[in-house]
């Protein structure tokens, strides 16, 4: 299977998935929301929310199981399309179900009706999310593949922002770009996919067999999907499109820098999963200490950092419409290190365990703590009421996690040189602290900083020898000295 090299391999072509994910936003918000404003953007984000639950309801858990179940039988390419086309047949089967849903939605809910024609250009994405089958593909682990499709698409998104978005009423047009950058390569992987698997027909198809567990994911993603999109529909019926818009500012910089967090934790599932298939248990072991000691190296600093340049990254990306997304962004800040421990504790190590049943009760205390919090605070606080009511929910999801994996959940956090970490983030952002007053201009303010903060952070870990970032300044070196021979 390639052993260790084809894990780096996966996580260098996440990483560069990523940093587009990152980089293509800060391309284009910046235009796209001077345009939009507030409330074009806010609509935008509003309509993707909603739709969002009825993708769930057609996907029901198969994005996860499938990754899970697909990954323990890849070497037998038999079992393996019979499965995938019996995915395929509950994944298109609860599409129609959730169109139809959508429809009588749109006719009946005022709310929905005013912007028909965004809803159902955004709700594309479902079709295209149920024959993109992205799970086989991540369950094979490629993620070569799945990078450089999703580049192409990007770049033509790209093009297509700055070409068709010239006024405030192009929201419309940038919720299709929207849904095209993000969904419509999924049609070459359904083009593709024959390569992996066979389409001849089986005669003993057993659908039966997957509700239980796929049940089981669904829920797991309802759960989440509340209480991370909850907080944008309940802005935008208890308050307004302008709080929306607000509150999609902090966002969207706050999941950016969650996927860089989660990434690699993100390609490890599928492996996961074989490894305890097989029972190497020290090998399932040992990949989740080092997924726990790299999230929070890369997590604390990111917290700090853009918790004191939060305006500077609003302002920035949106402008000066937006400066009331500051806050909320700050409050917000923490989930960072909460998400990308659960994305361990949760997707990497409960779920190949067979616990998924602990995962879904640690979302549904979220989704509840996020349900009841958001009917209290937004009424009277609005987007900042959203804010804390997300803040709380993701803690009590990694705090539920923690009780599930027990004494397991000590011996992995003993291997993060926590005080190290923290001591090194507090020393690097003290020296950047100056930096904000020598330019008016945020963008040269973030730009400096980030480089003098990133700099000194990783310097002052290799100098205290932190020993994840010790190991990848050798290999570094290695293959420089190799290519320089």
């Amino acid at each position: 299977m390639g052993g260790q090299k084809t894990i780096k391999k996966n996580f260098i072509m996440n990483i560069i998935l990523t940093m587009s994910s990152l980089i293509f936003p800060l391309i284009t918000f910046p235009y796209v929301s001077r345009i939009l404003l507030p409330v074009g953007t806010g609509k935008v984000s509003f309509a993707i929310s909603v739709i969002t639950y009825f993708n769930m309801f057609a996907q029901l858990g198969i994005p996860t199981y499938g990754i899970r179940t697909c990954a323990k039988i890849r070497d037998d390419k038999e079992k393996l399309s019979k499965l995938a086309q019996e995915l395929l047949f509950i994944n298109l089967i609860m599409s129609l179900f959730s169109y139809v849903f959508l429809a009588c939605a749109i006719v009946f809910i005022p709310r929905l009706r005013k912007d028909k024609i965004l809803f159902i250009i955004v709700s594309m994405t479902i079709l295209l999310s149920a024959i993109g089958m992205e799970w086989l593909y991540k369950a094979l682990e490629q993620y070569t593949y799945i990078t450089i499709r999703s580049l192409i698409f990007k770049f033509v998104g790209l093009g297509f922002m700055f070409l068709l978005i010239r006024e405030q009423k192009d929201y419309v047009i940038y919720g299709g770009i929207t849904i095209f950058s993000a969904s419509a390569s999924n049609i070459f992987n359904f083009i593709n996919v024959h390569k992996y698997i066979d389409f001849t027909h089986f005669d003993n198809y057993n659908l039966k067999q997957h509700l239980r567990p796929v049940f089981i994911f669904f829920a797991m993603s309802c759960a989440t999907t509340i209480y991370t999109n909850l907080d944008t529909v309940m802005l935008g019926l208890m308050a307004s499109d302008v709080e929306v818009g607000y509150y999609n500012a902090a966002v969207k910089i706050k999941n950016i820098l969650v996927s860089i967090v989660a990434s690699l934790g993100t390609v490890l599932l599928p492996r996961a999963s074989y490894y305890v298939e097989r029972g190497e248990y020290n090998e399932f072991l040992r990949i989740c200490k080092k997924a726990m000691n790299f999230t929070v190296i890369v997590a604390i600093p990111m917290l700090v950092y853009f918790t004191m340049f939060a305006r500077e990254g609003i302002l920035f990306l949106s402008g000066e419409a937006y400066i009331d997304s500051v806050i909320p962004m700050q409050i917000i800040m923490p989930t960072l290190v909460f998400i990308g421990m659960t994305n361990i504790l949760g997707t990497q190590m409960l779920v190949p365990l067979g616990k998924e049943i602990n995962v879904l009760w640690s979302e549904i205390f979220g989704a509840v703590t996020d349900l009841i919090l958001n009917a209290v605070l937004i009424p009277r606080y609005g987007v900042i009421g959203a804010a804390l009511g997300t803040l709380v929910a993701e803690f009590i999801v990694l705090a539920v996690q923690c009780l599930s994996v027990g004494r397991l959940s000590l011996e992995i956090y003993r291997q993060v040189h926590w005080i190290k970490i923290t001591l090194v983030t507090i020393f690097s952002i003290a020296i950047v602290n100056g930096i904000r007053g020598i330019s008016l201009n945020s963008f040269i303010i973030l730009l400096n900083s980030s480089c003098v903060f990133w700099g000194i952070y990783f310097l002052l870990l290799l100098f205290v020898k932190e020993p994840l970032i010790t190991e990848i300044a050798k290999q570094i070196i290695t293959k420089l000295e190799e290519k320089l021979r």
